[in-house]
């Protein structure tokens, strides 16, 4: 049996050959779920509660449109002790649609 600190670890992300264009770009259509990925697109991992801060939302909201970026493909989340750590999968989403981050966090 695995102890807690093990299950806490197992956060589940899709696959990047199924990565579907239609998901993302449906996911992306909420404007606040496309400026966490023009944040995360300077390649710095941000914390959960940090992210929530800088778009002047309950942290609530931030886990909520979180949960659907990473259930999309689109974000990395790594567990940090007590805390999430955010990124975007910019590898595997540049490898399966070439081009397509540039083009959503061009200004």
């Amino acid at each position: 049996m695995a102890d807690g600190a093990e299950l806490r670890e197992r956060i589940p992300h899709p696959p990047a050959e199924a990565l579907d264009l239609a998901t993302i770009l449906r996911t992306l259509g909420d404007p606040l779920r496309l400026e966490i990925v023009r944040v995360l697109a300077d390649g710095r991992p941000r914390i959960c509660g940090e992210l929530a801060e800088l778009l002047g939302v309950p942290t609530s909201t931030g886990s909520y449109h979180l949960r659907l970026l990473r259930e999309a493909g689109i974000t990395r989340t790594r567990v940090r002790g007590t805390s999430r750590e955010i990124s975007l999968r910019r590898d595997d989403l540049d490898a399966r649609f070439p081009g397509l981050l540039d083009a959503l966090t061009r200004s």
